[in-house]
């Protein structure tokens, strides 16, 4: 008798993925597919993994394909924040020291044919431990168990994506003549030149201006089946906003991660940079937010349950949803904007918002209310977000925190006309700030786990001691573009 493969051993595929790799399997064999990227999100939001041959994919399938767990060391410019040989690894889970493999298991109903890389495609993968237990430190995993925890209470969360970015184009990729980076100092990115000139917002020829850029991705994303609403020419030269439709919450941060891949890659075959970054350190940019929109639907039927009936801005348990996320809001910064740079949107009549206020369809608030009585449209958008967020660990606290304001029917307090002047908590100001509300958190820490909030404050305090250590040698803020610094450009533009 053969043993079994560490899919049917620890029977991680239901029924419907079963069916979901004999469709990937049709897919390879009607497509000539040579070679599938098998990818994970890890604690940055970006997509790691391998580009392997059809056949290790198929094994993968069976058997999921071991890589090494060595990302997870390292903050966003690759400085080693954790000892891999030490006993532990440095991390508050056994079986991590000494950077062990991990298994990658395809998910196969995300596997996808890229429309722009010859014979290639793409599948999001699972990780998870030699003995079959999840990898603790995978956002993705994070967000599938927080999602559960809805389900056990007869919920889902749907969810649509309203993501700004930047297109610029390449003059000079500096090879050859720029720093190449090492551990804890990145690269110098690319020189770049903006697409447009003028703030317009909403201006249709500065569309028409970029279309050539914008169609093959457009084309690309259509392709592959993510549900694009629109491209729309933000408020700064040569910002962009794209919108979705709503989808699944897994489903969504899939989404999110394979459009940020997906335009940078197009992007970059094509002379240009696509950048996710907040505000980039180029004169006349404006800053970058990501507005996350979600409903709480019955598991069940897929009724929206945040419907307004009388003159109340949500259902009750749409109103408890929002006091959750108000409740939490301070201690999900670290979720909703993770990077040093993504602070500076937070500046009152800013259109972004400073502090835990909600409105009525009013943008200054935090949690903005797009409702009315009947409409099964009704949900909330959430105004505080990077562009450069991990969309897992983004998703997953808002889903934690609205869940929690549901179950314990937590008062928002009044809705705010005037948000800015609104008497109710300040956001914190800076990722450090972040930090330490995120570490004093309980909430969180029994959402996440304790492992992963030490993981996550660990992690990010090593990118903000980088980034102190600059300021203190470089304090002339003359030098700053946009009042942003060098040090974030580089460490943040190209990357993100």
């Amino acid at each position: 008798m053969t043993a079994a493969k560490f899919v049917e051993k620890y029977d991680l595929y239901r029924p419907e993925d079963h069916r979901a790799a004999e469709h990937a399997i049709d897919t390879i064999n009607r497509e000539g597919i040579e070679v599938v990227r098998v990818v994970w999100p890890d604690q940055h939001g970006l997509l790691r993994g391998k580009a392997i041959t059809v056949p290790a994919f198929l094994a993968a399938m069976k058997a999921g394909n071991e890589i090494t767990m060595a990302p997870f060391f390292f903050d966003t410019a690759n400085a080693i924040v954790f000892n891999p040989f030490s006993p532990d690894g440095g991390f508050d889970f056994d079986g991590l020291g000494g950077s062990p493999n991990v298994k990658m298991v395809p998910d196969p109903g995300t596997f996808t044919v890229l429309p722009w890389a010859e014979k290639t495609a793409l599948v999001f993968c699972d990780l998870y431990m030699s003995d079959g237990k999840p990898f603790p430190l995978a956002p993705r995993t994070i967000l599938k168990n927080t999602l559960a925890e809805m389900a056990s209470n007869g919920y889902k969360l749907v969810a649509g994506i309203e993501m700004e970015w930047y297109l610029t184009k390449v003059v000079d990729n500096g090879l050859g003549t720029c720093s190449l980076g090492a551990p804890g100092s990145p690269a110098d990115p690319p020189s770049v030149a903006p697409v447009a000139r003028g703030y317009n917002y909403l201006l249709v020829d500065h569309l028409d201006e970029v279309d050539d850029i914008l169609r093959p991705i457009r084309n690309a994303l259509s392709d592959m089946g993510l549900p694009i609403r629109s491209f729309d020419d933000e408020w700064a030269p040569s910002q962009m906003e794209t919108t979705f439709d709503i989808l699944d919450g897994l489903a969504a941060a899939d989404a999110a991660a394979l459009f940020r891949t997906t335009t940078k890659q197009i992007a970059k075959r094509n002379g240009h940079l696509a950048s996710f970054m907040c505000t980039p350190a180029i004169a006349g940019f404006y800053a970058n937010g990501w507005h996350l929109h979600t409903s709480v639907a019955d598991k069940e039927t897929g009724a929206n349950l945040m419907v307004p009936t009388g003159d109340t801005p949500l259902s009750e348990l749409g109103v408890n949803y929002v006091g959750g996320t108000l409740a939490h809001g301070a201690a999900a910064s670290v979720f909703t904007t993770p990077t040093i740079n993504g602070y500076r949107r937070r500046r009152p009549y800013s259109l972004a918002p400073d502090r835990l206020a909600w409105g009525q369809d009013n943008r200054a608030a935090m949690m903005r209310v797009i409702s009315a009585p009947g409409d099964m449209a009704s949900h909330v958008e959430n105004r505080v977000g990077d562009s450069a967020a991990n969309p897992y660990l983004y998703i997953a606290a808002q889903a934690a925190a609205g869940l929690d304001g549901i179950l314990n029917r937590t008062d928002p307090g009044p809705v705010s006309d005037d948000p800015y002047s609104a008497d109710v908590p300040q956001l914190p100001g800076s990722l450090a700030e972040a930090i330490d509300v995120l570490e004093q958190d309980g909430f969180y820490r029994k959402a996440f786990g304790d492992g992963f909030i030490d993981y996550l404050v660990t992690m990010k305090r090593s990118e903000v001691s980088r980034y102190d250590a600059w300021v203190a040698e470089n304090p002339d803020e003359s030098t700053y573009v946009n009042g942003v610094t060098d040090w974030e450009h580089r460490e943040y533009f190209e990357l993100f």
